[in-house]
C-alpha cells in the first residue's frame, strides 16, 4: 500500500482523538493528514456541498510554520458559517445580507480551537440564520443528506453534519438553538452533544446568543472526540452571562470512570402532544432496554413540561430576536429591497416578531424560567432524561423550506418534527443525540439523553457505554 493510500485507510479508521496520536507519534505527517482532508472536499463535496468557502493556503500556511502542541495538532476541522469569526473567511450566516462580511480576526472560540491544534480548513452550509431543521440557504443551496441525497442533513448544522457523516472530516463545529447539534445528529448517523448554557463561549464573542437558547460545540462519530472537544473549547469569555458548574478531571478522563447506576426516565410522548413516528418511538424504546442492560434503572415518565406554552414562549423570543436583527440591517441599507437581502421566511418572522409586545416577552422569559425549574425538580429523581431525537426519520430534502411566507404556519411545521430538542435549550441543560438506529433502508435516527445543568460529564459516560455496546462505526 503506498504512503497515500496508507494515510486514506487510517483517515476513514481513526477519530480525531485517534488521528493526532498518529501526528504525535511521528506516524503520520501533519501536511500529509491536511492535504487527505482537501482532497476528501474537494472529491465529495461538489454532490453534498457541506462546506461553502475554504482557506486551504491558510491551512497549509499554518501547518508548514509548525502548530501548536495541542492534543489536537495536525488534525483538519471545519466551523459552521453562524455567528462564528475565522479570521479572512466570510461570516454570511446564510444570508445574503451577510454576504460581504470577512472577520479580520478570529473569535474566542476560533482562537481555542486552533490552540489545540486543529487546522480550520473552511465554513460549513447553514441555512439563513439557522432559522431551519433543513440546511437550503438561497445564497449557497442545499446541503443533501449524504445517506441519501433526496433525504435532508438536517439543520441547522447541516453542512458539518453532512461534512462529518460522508468522510471529509473526523468532527466538525456546530451549534445549537433548538436542536440545531441534535437534529443533523440524528439525521447523519452522528453524536452530537449540545452542552450547558455557558459551558462553551459562541462564535461571536458575545455571551448570549437568541435569548439564551444558543450554545456551540460539534458533531463527531465518537463520544471521545466531543469530550476532548469539550476539554480544549470550555470555560468562559470575559463577561460571561452566564456559568456552568464544573467538577473535578477532564471530560475525556470521564468517559473512562466507572460506569454508575444510572435512574432514567423514558418518554416517547411530545411534550406538545405532537404525533411521533413509530421508528422514532422503537429507538428510544430499545434504546431503554440497552439502558437496563447496563444496569440502569428505567421508568416512563411524563416529564411536567407543558409543551404549549413552551412553543409560544419560543414563538416569541425567537422572531422577537429575529425581528431586531432584520431591522438594524435595512435600517443600515436603506436603499436595498427587504427580499434582495433576506428570505421569505426570515422577513415573515420579522413582521410576526413586531407584533409582539414588552409584556408577551416577559411573559414568555418567565415560562422559560419556569420550565427550567420543573426540569430541575424533575432530575432530583431522575439522572437522564431518554427521548427520540426528532418525530420522524429523515425529512425529504426541502420539505421544510424558508419560502413560506407566513411564520405561525411554518413554525407549527417545524416544531412538530422536534418536540424533544428545544426544552433543553430553553432550560439550558445539557442534552446528546446518540446514533443507534436506523430505518430499513438504512437512513440514521438518533435518541435523545439529556441531564440536569453542568452535567455533561453524566451524558458522556452513558453515551460512551452505549458506544461500546452498541458501536455505530469503526474509528478508534
Amino acid at each position: 500500500m503506498t504512503a497515500s493510500l496508507m494515510v486514506e485507510d487510517e483517515y476513514d479508521r481513526y477519530d480525531a482523538v485517534g488521528l493526532a496520536g498518529l501526528i504525535a507519534s511521528g506516524e503520520l505527517a501533519p501536511a500529509e493528514m491536511i492535504e487527505t482532508a482537501i482532497s476528501r472536499i474537494e472529491s465529495r463535496n461538489p454532490k453534498l456541498n457541506a462546506v461553502i468557502s475554504t482557506c486551504f493556503d491558510a491551512a497549509r500556511d499554518s501547518v508548514s510554520r509548525g502548530l501548536p502542541t495541542g492534543p489536537l495538532a495536525g488534525v483538519p476541522y471545519l466551523v459552521k458559517d453562524l455567528n462564528t469569526l475565522l479570521a479572512g473567511v466570510p461570516a454570511t450566516n446564510g444570508s445574503r445580507a451577510f454576504s460581504g462580511i470577512i472577520p479580520p480576526s478570529d473569535g474566542v472560540l476560533v482562537s481555542r480551537l486552533k490552540a489545540a491544534g486543529l487546522v480550520i480548513l473552511g465554513k460549513t452550509n447553514t441555512p439563513e440564520f439557522g432559522l431551519n431543521i433543513c440546511t437550503s440557504p438561497k445564497l449557497f443551496g442545499p446541503t443533501p443528506n449524504p445517506f441519501d441525497t433526496t433525504r435532508s442533513a438536517g439543520g441547522s448544522s447541516g453542512g458539518s453534519a453532512c461534512a462529518v457523516a460522508c468522510g471529509m472530516m473526523p468532527a466538525a463545529h456546530a451549534t445549537d438553538s433548538g436542536g440545531s447539534i441534535r437534529i443533523p445528529a440524528s439525521n447523519c448517523g452522528l453524536f452530537g452533544l449540545k452542552p450547558s448554557r455557558g459551558r462553551v463561549p459562541l462564535g461571536h464573542d458575545r455571551t448570549e446568543g437568541l435569548a439564551g437558547f444558543s450554545t456551540a460545540h460539534a458533531v463527531s462519530h465518537s463520544v471521545r472526540d466531543s469530550a476532548m472537544l469539550l476539554d480544549v473549547t470550555h470555560g468562559p469569555i470575559p463577561g460571561a452571562v452566564y456559568g456552568t458548574p464544573d467538577s473535578p478531571g477532564t471530560f475525556l478522563e470521564a468517559i473512562e470512570e466507572d460506569f454508575p447506576q444510572l435512574t432514567v426516565g423514558l418518554c416517547v410522548t411530545g411534550f406538545a402532544g405532537e404525533a411521533i413516528d413509530p421508528l422514532c418511538r422503537q429507538a428510544a424504546v430499545d434504546a431503554a432496554a440497552l439502558c437496563e442492560s447496563l444496569g440502569c434503572k428505567v421508568a416512563e415518565v411524563e416529564p411536567p413540561i407543558i409543551g404549549s406554552t413552551l412553543r409560544q414562549a419560543f414563538d416569541v423570543l425567537f422572531s422577537s430576536q429575529i425581528a431586531k436583527g432584520v431591522s438594524e440591517v435595512l435600517f443600515q441599507n436603506p436603499d436595498h429591497a427587504p427580499e434582495m437581502l433576506f428570505e421569505p421566511l426570515t422577513l415573515a418572522c420579522a413582521d410576526a416578531g413586531r407584533t409582539h409586545t414588552a409584556m408577551e416577552y416577559v411573559k414568555a422569559v418567565e415560562t422559560i424560567q419556569r420550565s427550567a425549574d420543573e426540569l430541575g425538580r424533575f432530575f432530583l429523581d431522575y439522572d437522564v432524561l431518554l427521548t427520540p431525537t426528532l418525530a420522524k426519520p429523515p425529512l425529504r430534502l426541502n420539505e421544510i423550506n424558508m419560502n413560506c411566507g407566513d411564520w405561525l404556519v411554518y413554525l407549527e411545521q417545524m416544531l412538530d418534527e422536534i418536540p424533544f430538542t428545544p426544552l433543553f435549550n430553553a432550560t439550558g441543560a445539557p442534552a446528546a443525540s446518540v446514533p443507534l438506529s436506523r430505518t430499513q433502508d438504512g437512513l440514521p435516527i438518533g435518541i435523545q439523553i439529556g441531564a440536569a445543568l453542568g452535567q455533561e460529564k453524566t451524558l458522556l459516560r452513558l453515551a460512551r457505554a452505549f458506544e461500546v455496546a452498541a458501536p455505530w462505526h469503526s474509528r478508534i
